[in-house]
């Protein structure tokens, strides 16, 4: 189902019309409650310091990760304190959380403790995000509210809409007879349109994903992505967007056996034996979930964000804007 539901809504495939009237019903829902915030029916919720959003519109994966470690590891790099709130999708607690860079991924989610290990930031994990911020509140400077566009209650000062660049708003039809979340249309309400890959339109800012290096399970130890040009290897992925992973193996030289899995899919020691003795490659936000795995011939790459120099000077300025205003 799933796989059929990707093709219709990204790939062309025909069908899902009877899917348009359900579509219909959850866009009317989705304007009657965001208009219910906008003219104070529902009410917005301050926690005393200033609240970045990143989203996306569509379901699946856009890149909203990697940018959400870019902007604060940027902004700490600029002296300020921040803290990140995130849903916590895959893990079982309903928070507040406080995530730790050993904590559990079951509990917390992947992407939390990928986020805590890899910014130093302190994270919280929680389905109430208002709840989630207040703990940071007093510890911080700004916070980050990762995958929170569609969280009215929590009020913020700036909104990051992040695109995927090649697939962008696939068939243009709202849930479930497409990919979206809202109109193509909220977009030019965000402050900052940010494109990962294909190519950004006026006014949005590009965004790409720099492979760096192969991380080993366990040990940590590094290897060049390019030792395995000209290889096969398994490639395993439970992200949102698993064919962006195979891509980038691909344009390295790879060849990889793919493994797509669901997004946050959780993972045992036998997930990762195939019957032979190739190398196992995945993506990070996998690797967390293998604390304890034997190591051998397993990697996970290790990517980053790159932001187009005048689009993130122009994003970072605002942001310091928000902390101290001039």
């Amino acid at each position: 189902m799933r796989g059929w539901l990707e093709r219709v809504w990204f790939g062309g495939a025909r069908g899902g019309g009877w899917l348009v009237p359900l579509a219909l019903l959850f866009g009317a829902a989705s304007t009657l409650r965001r208009h219910a915030y906008r003219a104070g029916w529902l009410p917005r919720v301050r926690i005393g310091r200033p609240v970045v959003v990143i989203g996306n519109l569509t379901v699946g994966g856009s890149g909203k990760t990697p940018l959400t470690v870019w902007l604060a590891t940027q902004l700490k790099a600029r002296g300020l304190k921040v803290g990140i709130v995130i849903r916590g999708y895959g893990g079982t607690s309903r928070g507040p959380l406080r995530v730790e860079p050993g904590t559990d991924p079951t509990l917390a989610g992947d992407e939390a403790v990928l986020l805590a290990r890899r910014t130093g930031a302190p994270v919280v994990v929680g389905r109430d995000r208002v709840a989630a911020a207040r703990l940071l509140a007093d510890e911080v400077d700004l916070v980050i509210a990762d995958d929170g566009l569609q969280h009215y209650r929590l009020a913020r000062d700036l909104e990051i809409v992040v695109v995927d660049g090649v697939r962008r708003f696939g068939n243009g039809r709202l849930l479930p007879a497409g990919p979206l979340r809202e109109s193509p249309a909220r977009a030019a309400d965000a402050d900052f349109v940010i494109v990962n890959g294909g190519t950004a339109l006026d006014g949005e800012i590009a965004m790409s994903l720099r492979p760096g290096d192969l991380v080993a399970l366990g040990s940590g130890a590094r290897r060049a992505v390019a030792d395995f040009a000209g290889r096969q290897v398994h490639a395993l992925a439970g992200i949102g967007h698993p064919a962006r992973f195979f891509a980038t193996l691909r344009a390295a030289g790879l060849n990889p056996i793919e493994h797509a899995l669901a997004d946050h899919a959780p993972l045992a020691p036998p997930d990762l034996e195939f019957g032979d003795a190739l190398p196992v490659l995945m993506t990070e936000k996998d690797a967390v979930k293998c604390a304890g795995f034997p190591d051998r011939g397993r990697y996970w790459l290790e990517v980053s964000a790159d932001i187009e120099p005048a689009g993130a000077e122009r994003l970072l300025a605002r942001l310091a804007a928000l902390v101290r205003p001039s």
